[in-house]
């Protein structure tokens, strides 16, 4: 599956896209045997993550009205943020992924969602620290915590791509603010058991 998956992204994605891809495989298997979660799935969801990067807002759109999607106004207006749950639609359809923890991984890549699984959370996590995405002292930290604590890592990237969004004036999905608030909650409650059993 791997080489057919690899032979379809370099047909429908950019060289550098693929790159990144390749990027964030690498680092779900890793982090994934840190975590004591299965590198297999983790690979998958890694490998398959961005199948529908390039697709057309008009094709996202139809795609998620096919499938049953719910389409927020956010998302109408900015059908980009279709294409994490249109590249799960293509992973089953496609390559026939039929695990539905992968599927949710590849559905929460981009604005994750509370609750998430710790499969979902590494897909998350390495789609934006992998070593493609650029080596600054601050990535360079965040992928330090990534291997101690999967939930910080989580809220670190919400901070991070929160603070990148409002830099840019872009718009902010609600989904982003309620993944990082959860994390957050973890985090304060492993302090706090931390702190009585000290």
């Amino acid at each position: 599956m791997r080489d057919r998956a690899i032979a379809w992204l370099a047909e429908n994605v950019s060289a550098h896209r693929l790159q990144h891809i390749l990027g964030v495989e690498q680092m779900c298997i890793e982090l994934a045997r840190c975590h004591r979660v299965d590198p297999l799935k983790a690979a998958q969801a890694g490998l398959l993550h961005d199948l529908a990067k390039f697709f057309k807002p008009t094709r996202l759109l139809e795609i998620a009205k096919r499938n049953g999607l719910e389409i927020d106004p956010i998302c109408q207006a900015n059908p980009h943020l279709l294409h994490a749950d249109a590249s799960a639609i293509v992973a089953r359809d496609e390559f026939g992924i039929n695990d539905r923890e992968i599927l949710d991984a590849i559905c929460n890549h981009t604005l994750g969602r509370p609750q998430m699984s710790p499969l979902s959370c590494i897909v998350f996590v390495a789609d934006a620290l992998e070593p493609n995405r650029g080596k600054t002292p601050e990535l360079e930290a965040m992928r330090q915590v990534s291997w101690q604590n999967l939930y910080k890592s989580v809220q670190q990237t919400c901070d991070y791509s929160l603070k990148c969004l409002v830099d840019s004036n872009k718009t902010i999905h609600p989904r982003v603010i309620l993944t990082r608030n959860w994390a957050l909650q973890i985090v304060k409650k492993q302090m706090e058991k931390a702190t009585c059993n000290s």
